[in-house]
Parts: C-alpha cells; sequence; structure tokens
C-alpha cells in the first residue's frame, strides 16, 4: 500500500476515518484508512505528529496497514471507529528525514556511477547519517570527488520524481536499476519507485524532496572503517548548517581559552599539551618523594604508632601508595592509605595493610562506610570506594578500634 505521506511527501495534515482504534501497553493502537504519518521503513524513522489532540510518536507499518501508537492512560479510547480526524506531521522532523533520505540516495548512486562501490546499507541518526559501502576503504580525494559533484546537483536544482508501478509492471526490470531490490517479504501491491533525473531509479517507500535544490548542500563527514564495514558519514541540509553554527561557536570559545585565533590552535594545544605532560612528570617525581619521605619518617619513630592514617587526592594513576607501603617497615602498625581522583568526585582507592585480625574486623566496615568494593587476605585489604566524604566516621572507627585515641598519626593531605 502506498500512503498519503508517500504521494506527497510535502502534505503536513490530512483528514482521514478511524478504521481500528485498540487497547494496548501503555496506550492505544490505531489504524486509518490512510495517513499522512509515515510509518518507519526504508533506513527511515517514522513521523511524529497528532491525530486530534493526540500526540503520535511511533508509527509502524504491518502489512498493507500503518499502526499508530498513542500513549495513554486512559481507560477509554480516544477514538471509536468511523471517527473522522485531522492528522498533523511534525514538519521539522518530516523534512529534517526528506532530505537526509534523498541525500543518501544522491550519495549512494555518485558512489556506484562515480567507483562502482555498491551500498550494502544505511542509518539515518539523529545527528549524522552514514553508508556502509561495500569496499574496504575510501579514500578523501575520493570523499571530495563525490561530495563535488553531489553539490554540482544540488545547485543545478535536479529534479526528484516519484512514480508507482504494479508489481508486474515490465518497466521495473527495463528502466529502474534497483527498483526491486530487498523487497520486505510482507511487501504487496504496488511499488513506489524515486527518480533522480539522469543520476538513478530506485524503488523506496520513503519521503523525499521535489528537487535537490531543496538539500541545500551534502557534507562528507569522514570514513569509519570496522571488520567488513566501511562507514561513510554524511550530513545533509540544515544538519550541515548546523553543524557549522556548533564548530563556529566551539571556535569563538577557545579563541578565548587559548588566546588565539584559529590558525594557531592546533599550535597553541600542543604546546599546552606539552606543558601539561611536563607538570604530570614533575607532580609524580614529588609525589614518589614525598611518598619515600613520610615512610622514612615513620620508621624513625622510637615509639612506632598503632594506626597511621593518611589520605592523597593525587588520582588513580600515582604510585604514592605503592611506594609508601614498600618503604615502611612497620609491621605492627595498621595503615589506612586512601587516595582521591582529582575532580573531588568522592571516588577513589583505599589500602589497608597490617595484623590479619584488625584487617579482617576494619576492612569490610571502611569498604562498606564508603560505598566502595573490595576485598582483603592476610595482611592487606584493597577496595576501590565512591563516598571519600566519609573518611572522618572510618578514622573515628580505627581510633576506637585500637582504644586510644591519640595513639596514632591521622595525616590529611
Amino acid at each position: 500500500m502506498v500512503f498519503k505521506c508517500q504521494e506527497d511527501s510535502f502534505l503536513q495534515e490530512f483528514k482521514t476515518k478511524v478504521v481500528l482504534c485498540e487497547k494496548s501497553k501503555g496506550g492505544y493502537n490505531v489504524v486509518f484508512e490512510d495517513t499522512v504519518l509515515f510509518p518507519e521503513g526504508g533506513g527511515q524513522p517514522c513521523d511524529h505528529g497528532q491525530v486530534g489532540d493526540q500526540v503520535v510518536k511511533s508509527v509502524i507499518r504491518k502489512g498493507p496497514q500503518a499502526v499508530h501508537f498513542i500513549e495513554s492512560n486512559a481507560e477509554t479510547a480516544p477514538f471509536t471507529a468511523g471517527d473522522e480526524v485531522l492528522q498533523r506531521v511534525d514538519w521539522v522532523r518530516r523534512f529534517d528525514h526528506m532530505t537526509q533520505h534523498s541525500g543518501q540516495h544522491l550519495i549512494t548512486a555518485i558512489f556506484d556511477r562515480e567507483l562502482k562501490y555498491n551500498t550494502k546499507s544505511w542509518w539515518l541518526g539523529s545527528e549524522s547519517s552514514y553508508i556502509d559501502l561495500d569496499t574496504s576503504d575510501v579514500t578523501p580525494e575520493q570523499l571530495d570527488t563525490v561530495e563535488k559533484i553531489c553539490n554540482q546537483l544540488i545547485a543545478d536544482c535536479t529534479p526528484v520524481r516519484v512514480k508507482v508501478y504494479e508489481a508486474d509492471d515490465p518497466a521495473l526490470k527495463s528502466n529502474v536499476t534497483r527498483a526491486t531490490r530487498g523487497l520486505p517479504d510482507d511487501v504487496a501491491g504496488p511499488l513506489r519507485v524515486v527518480t533522480i533525473e539522469n543520476v538513478e531509479s530506485n524503488m523506496c517507500c520513503g519521503t523525499h524532496v521535489r528537487n535537490l535544490g531543496q538539500l541545500q548542500a551534502i557534507k562528507l563527514l569522514g570514513v569509519d572503517k570496522a571488520k567488513n564495514k566501511c562507514l561513510v558519514h554524511f550530513l545533509v541540509g540544515g544538519r550541515v548548517l548546523r553543524k557549522l553554527t556548533e564548530c563556529y561557536s566551539r571556535e569563538v570559545q577557545l579563541n578565548s581559552l587559548l588566546n588565539g585565533g584559529p590558525a594557531s590552535h592546533i599550535d597553541l594545544v600542543k604546546k599546552l599539551q606539552s606543558t601539561v605532560r611536563s607538570t604530570q612528570r614533575i607532580t609524580k617525581k614529588l609525589s614518589n618523594e614525598l611518598a619515600t619521605v613520610e615512610a622514612e619518617r615513620l620508621n624513625q619513630l622510637q615509639e612506632p604508632p598503632k594506626y597511621f592514617v593518611q589520605h592523597r587526592c593525587d588520582g588513580p594513576d600515582s604510585d604514592f601508595i605503592n611506594i609508601f607501603l614498600r618503604t615502611a617497615k612497620l609491621p605492627e602498625c595498621f595503615v589506612f592509605l586512601s587516595n582521591g581522583e582529582t575532580d573531588n568526585t568522592g571516588k577513589g582507592q583505599i589500602v589497608l595493610q597490617g595484623k590479619p585480625e584488625d584487617i579482617a574486623e576494619l576492612g569490610p566496615k571502611i569498604c562498606t562506610i564508603l560505598e566502595g568494593k573490595g576485598n582483603g587476605k592476610g595482611t592487606r585489604f584493597n577496595a576501590k570506594v565512591n563516598k571519600l566524604k566519609n573518611l572522618p566516621l572510618c578514622e573515628k572507627l580505627v581510633s576506637d578500634h585500637f582504644s586510644f585515641v591519640g595513639n596514632g598519626v591521622n595525616v590529611k593531605k
């Protein structure tokens, strides 16, 4: 069946009658005599819109019928069979999908004509779309060539025509290049063919523009290569302008942050990265030296403490804990070390070291208080935690466990 939305892609509202309205999970499934709301198919998402005062955000095709889902908790059905209703299309969404779909036809046709690369499938995404080409790679030069040809055809306002054929029409075999390829098993009745003048003809159920000038422009973003896939990502029409607006806005922000114009952004970022790496190396060296100094300081105490607590915020790559534990020679001292993320999220790691009985008693309790996950065996307990702001509770737990407040060393860094 060819629906009203396919006969005239630019039709934005349409009066029709209800055929069926039945209860479904979370709402009602409604079938009309005809529909101006496109049901998902051919790689194109469904239309959104309204029927009367009811919102439609899902339309699927079941055989010759388009089933519209209306979300509702009402016990009374919004329509009854025979009701005359007005359907209205979310035109912004429809036109965006039309331009992306027509753009895909054009890109696919030019890749086929110029490079003999067949399109295996395509995807219309919410931000960008892609075609999957039957080739191992596409060079930047090939992308540039296809893009230029496509945009010249757009500038020429090349006509796009839609024609409906009966399934047994000889023209489907003689005049239409890919007309009957990939038909779903449940398709019956007339077949709809979309033709870009002097470029290609292709069987398609989707909505399309009337001429390529309505696409405004095509931009091929790049190639994504994976196992048995070669994805060419693209933007068409309004999406090109939106991307340009986003990129320009980002450029203006970078001008301010980097204190330099667009031409110098790459050099400024490289310089910044070099500075950051140098700073990280220095910080790591100082942190490691500090761990050694702290451990040696404890080793030199005449009366070793019963426990030692220290918190750092050096991030997950810090070696402070490991260096401290390797250097400290305090087998009788309970050591509680924690290291938090540098962004103060409360996440981090803890390491406990001490007598097995102390580890068994305190490890799980501390882990619970800090909302962590870990395990311990013998003289060591390790855990990743999510709530380091509860460290004071843990420190009190350790102090109470050893019964002598003050007979320990508590250091916060």
